[in-house]
């Protein structure tokens, strides 16, 4: 298969040779691969689809008509094969381009140690003394929350070909190669590209949440793991330059939770039981990596000299480094064997077991201080020392659990108690009534769940999860989050039930404001929380809140949506300040502009001032957690992104909203929403438009994740989760909930107050000059004319008005939008994105055009080769664009 190197200019010079050599090579071998399997025909035919698909790109129309008119013509099982053909060939340059980002060749540009080298010199230039620099990094607290989000559309058999390719690349760039290594290479990398050709896409049935902790599991353990030592000698060396001073031994600036297995909003196959079972497997796995390292050491640490504190632990013994190794050996032992007991439902010993960090660093510590006071400093900075940093970020359970549920479910719950008891129904009670309950019940010594009281299934399983919740050691979870949290007694009926169920009182509770409503109200929501807890006597020193980018930008737009979040995030920083209270947000982004995504760097110097004082708590969803942080070498690069980005935010101060930037806000704010809900909520035609036009109901059939992509049967856009919302748009092309709105309300506030504002805005404050920069990305991938052809295929002609009224306002909106940039072109600043777009788009549209005729003959004749074939399509145009949900 011929490959985007030959179309590539020689623009950006030398930088991107090897990339395009990579994608080459890589792109041959599957050409040989096909033809090898289906015959030199198939190949010349794949060929053919791509030139016209080329010549189309740069608008010659009668090329567009003879690709349209070929893919119409093939049978369903070539059109599978095409498109398998075309969605390889965009996950192999897509590998290609990864293993660039981490390459000898590009070490020099963007590598890990520079971006925190650069980081600490430009905190140098902005005047921060030593101390305070090392202030700034004693702070750091990022934290990174696993999503099972269902985004992942590959299967894990393949990924793992994918990382072995990439391997491979890293092989092959090593200096002094003999020619029999390097014919080993190729032979290796013909292997695996025939291996990816001849195995099924998908997996053959959903995970099972337990399956999705497994396969987050597996991410620390191939990857994070030795990323978070690696990182943090890269985060020691840039401080010691820069201030003389190195990191303290406890230093924990980054931790891992996760919701896999934790998060029962919506997913029904989420039970108490799992929970606890991916608690212990996660227990399970840390005892395995924490042995295998001991392992090691034992074989290593064969010193004799010691001080009298290691002396003092292990006795009189000649080696006493490895005496100490041993002990901590035999208890991971007796660890392991404990919770594979406890996973088999048999009764387990639990004596001697390590209970918390500080147990399981002790003797390590010792090891430690003793070779460094005996002159041995060289050995205890090795192995040694990355074992102790992952202990403390890892601790016992490898990652931290989030437990998340939807306030109705603790509603009915409460509904079903005070029935029983004669109180009436707790739904039925206004805010001021369930809030003066729930602190009656609080301060009470009774039980509130009362005996011989059988309750519903649903609200057994919510009791259920709070005993889950009060059983587990301290750490083993991070917070309890309230799906669509609307009122200081949300927050409150969950600390209620976890009383019930006998503790809890140090868990964090979080609401998660969602929507445009929501939003506005969370600074009054967080008031009278904190009103009530310190009637308590409870007020707590932190309150986390968690803000929803997706949710609300699928119910208000997503410019509404940013300033609503922009908003909500001061006036719950002054609230929580004058309460005398910490506020840490939690920001629930996805992968996609339409979800709150943006490159970390542009995205946290655009957040309000303050905002980053309690560190970043964000979460890494689907096909983000392989594409940041599925390799040690991507990990190592996104810690470093992130660090940097917040120690300049934290520092940057960037500026406050100016008055008649607000006023200017408040005015784009509601126009970009009534602009989108007009079309979105007001337009009755809308949902039948957006089912007919895009692959939304076929996405249902895709064994992506466990839970359903709808909150309810038979919904509509309200009950549609977020993420196969973005989706369908981004398959059809059209980036539909990404831009809807925003160019329409900018046009608007042009035309009435004129350009000076907007421009000083777009010159002055990274919130607005982020959001325009986004909305350039994603108009760089839309398409219109492969919507029409979307629409022409599938849609009812009295819809038809629709998609043509859509694409006006997206052709209108981009030139509103890059007016506001000061450009004639899209990317104008951005030469090597804009380049790796087009060459991408000469793989995606015949993948494009060729689902959109899978999608007619599926909704005509449904049949399992259509479906398996619009499934590769859906795949491939994912891996197109780069991000999905």
């Amino acid at each position: 298969m011929s490959s985007a190197s030959s179309e590539s200019k020689d623009s950006n010079g030398h930088q991107y040779r090897s990339l395009r050599n990579n994608v080459s090579l890589l792109g041959s071998m599957l050409g040989e691969t096909m033809a090898k399997s289906h015959g030199e025909d198939f190949l010349a035919s794949v060929e053919k689809i791509r030139l016209l698909s080329k010549s189309g790109s740069t608008g010659d129309d009668s090329s567009w008509e003879q690709l349209e008119t070929l893919l119409a013509g093939l049978e369903t099982e070539q059109l599978g094969l095409v498109a398998r053909a075309f969605a390889q060939f965009l996950n192999l340059a897509n590998i290609a381009e990864q293993h660039h980002g981490l390459s000898r060749e590009m070490d020099a540009v963007n590598s890990a140690s520079r971006t925190l080298s650069g980081v600490m010199d430009l905190l140098t230039e902005k005047g921060l003394e030593p101390a305070a620099i090392e202030q700034s990094v004693a702070d750091l607290s990022i934290e990174l929350v696993l999503t099972a989000h269902p985004t992942e559309i590959t299967r894990r058999s393949l990924i793992h070909k994918y990382e072995e390719i990439q391997r491979c690349l890293g092989q092959l760039e090593s200096p002094g190669l003999t020619n029999y290594e390097r014919n080993r290479m190729d032979r290796r990398l013909r292997e695996l590209i025939a291996q990816l050709w001849h195995t099924h896409e998908f997996r053959e049935s959903r995970p099972s949440p337990v399956d999705e902790a497994r396969w987050g599991f597996a991410v620390v353990e191939n990857s994070l793991w030795q990323a978070v030592p690696d990182f943090l000698r890269r985060l020691d060396d840039a401080l010691l330059a820069a201030t003389g001073k190195r990191l303290p031994m406890d230093a924990a600036p980054v931790q891992f939770s996760s919701w896999m297995g934790g998060d029962r909003d919506g997913n029904p196959f989420v039970t108490a039981k799992v929970t606890r079972e991916v608690l212990l497997l996660g227990r399970w796995q840390a005892a395995a990596l924490y042995l295998k390292t001991v392992d090691r050491l034992v074989q290593e640490l064969s010193m004799i000299e010691c001080n009298d504190g290691l002396r003092e632990l292990v006795g009189e013994t000649r080696e006493p480094y490895r005496r100490a190794m041993k002990d901590l050996r035999a208890r991971l032992r007796k660890w392991l064997t404990a919770v594979e007991d406890l996973l088999d439902g048999r009764p387990a010993e639990t004596g001697d077991l390590i209970r918390d960090v500080e147990e399981l660093s002790r003797p390590l510590l010792l090891c430690y201080e003793s070779l460094c006071d005996c002159g041995m400093e060289r050995i205890a900075e090795g192995t040694l020392l990355d074992l102790l940093r992952q202990v403390r970020c890892f601790g016992i359970n490898l990652v931290r659990l989030d437990i998340r549920q939807h306030s109705d479910r603790h509603s009915a719950a409460l509904s079903e108690i005070t029935e029983f008891l004669g109180l009436g129904r707790y739904t039925d009670w206004d805010e001021q009534q369930r809030r003066e309950w729930i602190q009656q019940e609080l301060e009470s010594k009774r039980p509130l769940i009362p005996q011989h009281w059988s309750p519903s299934e649903e609200t057994q399983e919510v009791l259920d999860c709070c005993s889950v919740v009060v059983e587990q050691p301290e750490g083993a979870l991070a917070c309890y989050i309230i799906s669509m949290a609307r009122q200081a007694s949300d927050v409150m009926a969950v600390r209620l039930l976890l009383k019930a169920a006998g503790g809890g009182d140090t868990l964090p509770i979080a609401p998660l404001f969602e929507t445009l409503d929501d939003l506005d109200r969370a600074p009054q929501v967080i008031t009278d929380l904190l009103a009530v807890e310190g009637a308590l006597g409870r007020l707590p020193e932190q309150q986390m809140v968690m803000i929803g980018y997706s949710d609300s930008a699928k119910d208000a737009g997503i410019l509404a949506a940013a300033w609503a979040q922009y908003r909500a995030q001061e006036a719950l920083l002054d609230v929580c300040t004058q309460a005398g209270v910490r506020l840490q947000l939690f920001h629930g982004r996805g992968g996609t502009i339409g979800r709150g995504g943006a490159p970390a760097h542009d995205a946290l110097l655009s957040q309000p001032p303050g905002s980053l004082e309690c560190g970043l708590r964000v979460t890494e969803q689907g096909e983000m957690i392989r594409t940041k942080l599925g390799m040690t070498g991507l990990a190592v690069k996104t810690l470093a992104l992130y660090t940097s980005a917040i120690l300049e935010a934290r520092t940057a101060h960037p500026p406050k909203p100016k008055a008649h930037w607000r006023e200017t806000m408040n005015r784009l704010g509601e126009s970009s929403c009534d602009a989108y809900r007009a079309v979105v909520r007001d337009d009755p035609r809308f949902l039948t438009y957006f089912r007919e036009a895009t692959p939304e109901g076929e996405l249902g059939a895709l064994p992506l994740a466990s839970r359903p992509t709808s909150r309810k049967k038979d919904g509509g856009i309200e009950a549609l989760r977020a993420i196969p919302w973005i989706f369908s748009w981004t398959q059809n092309r059209l980036m539909l909930p990404s831009w809807l709105g925003a160019g329409a309300a900018l046009a608007k506030e042009l035309e009435e107050q004129g350009a000076v504002v907007i421009s000083e805005m777009f010159q002055e404050w990274p919130f607005f000059a982020t959001r325009m920069q986004m909305l350039e990305m994603v108009y760089s991938k839309t398409d219109a004319r492969l919507s029409a052809h979307y629409d022409g295929k599938l849609v009812n002609p009295e819809l038809l008005g629709i998609g043509e009224q859509l694409r006006g306002q997206l052709n209108s909106d981009v030139e509103t939008v890059l007016s506001v940039l000061g450009q004639e072109l899209l990317l104008e600043k951005l030469d090597w994105t804009r380049e790796s777009l087009e060459l991408r788009n000469i793989y995606t549209v015949p993948l494009n055009v060729l689902q959109a005729e899978l999608l007619a003959r599926l909704r005509r004749n449904a049949d399992d080769d259509t479906r398996q074939a619009i499934m590769i399509s859906i795949a491939g145009v994912a891996a197109g664009m780069r991000n999905t949900g």
